[in-house]
């Protein structure tokens, strides 16, 4: 390593190592060198990376990759956070999932990931005023991953989604920090009115598989929300709500339910 490679990989740690596990790929497995060069080392930095890999997923006949690229590229730009996020996001993953064993994996492989980046490009361009642009970015998500979240909901840093199958999160929602969730979770809203009325999620909550948030309501910080439970009503902090309807059956049982992502309740 040089002397500079060392400086910026004291600047930016996650994407030294990303490029360091991307080389350990070339020189293990030579037919991943495409994916490799064009994910990674042929790339300046991390945004340039996100950039390249949203638009070349969400490509489609009607919005060519290039298209897609200039927008994102765009996008990080503006919003310096965007990439500090998505830094965040990956230290979650690596953190948390199990099988997540190299900080280069969400960035070629989970598609959690990969959503939750293109999202964070949807909710810019809908504060822009570029409202069908956003769309576009929120169907093809869809399409491509099984994640739909409105581009108006308001999500934070740190955001860690296991599987990432069939999530749901509607235009109103707001998601905190640090918050860990599983497959088939949504937090959508129960009915037709059309203002504030999707859930609140605080931060270092666990929303397990299944698990429904529908309303206007708070779920507090540092809960957990049990696989399969219909959450109706407000959750206080720091609690553990299970059953359709969900009640409280008892503490988090830790302080960041997030990071140790237990799921089990206890007598």
């Amino acid at each position: 390593m040089t002397q500079t490679q060392a400086i910026l990989g004291s600047l930016d740690p996650v994407w030294a190592t990303i490029k360091a596990e991307a080389q350990t790929i070339l020189d293990t497995e030579p037919a991943m060198a495409g994916v490799v060069y064009g994910a990674v080392l042929h790339h300046k930095s991390l945004e340039s990376a996100l950039a390249y890999r949203i638009s070349q997923k969400l490509a489609s006949g009607d919005m060519s990759e290039s298209v897609l690229n200039e927008v994102c590229i765009e996008a990080l730009a503006d919003a310096p956070g965007m990439g500090q996020a998505a830094r965040a996001d990956i230290v979650a993953i690596m953190d948390r999932d199990p099988a997540c064993h190299r900080s280069i994996q969400p960035l070629l492989y989970f598609k959690g990931f990969l959503a939750v980046q293109a999202y964070r490009v949807a909710h810019w361009l809908w504060l822009k005023g570029r409202e069908d642009m956003a769309y576009f970015f929120q169907m093809r998500c869809s399409e491509m991953f099984g994640v739909d979240i409105h581009p108006g909901a308001v999500i934070g840093q740190g955001l860690m989604i296991d599987h990432a199958h069939s999530i749901v999160i509607g235009e109103t929602t707001v998601v905190g920090d640090n918050v860990s969730m599983l497959h088939s979770v949504t937090l959508g809203g129960s009915g037709k009115e059309d203002d504030d009325r999707h859930p609140k999620i605080g931060n270092g909550v666990l929303l397990g598989a299944g698990a429904k948030v529908l309303g206007n309501i708070k779920v507090g910080h540092c809960s957990r929300v049990a696989a399969g439970s219909v959450v109706l009503r407000d959750v206080p902090p720091c609690k553990t709500v299970a059953g359709v309807p969900a009640k409280v059956v008892g503490e988090a049982g830790c302080d960041q339910p997030s990071h140790e992502m237990d799921q089990l309740l206890r007598g």
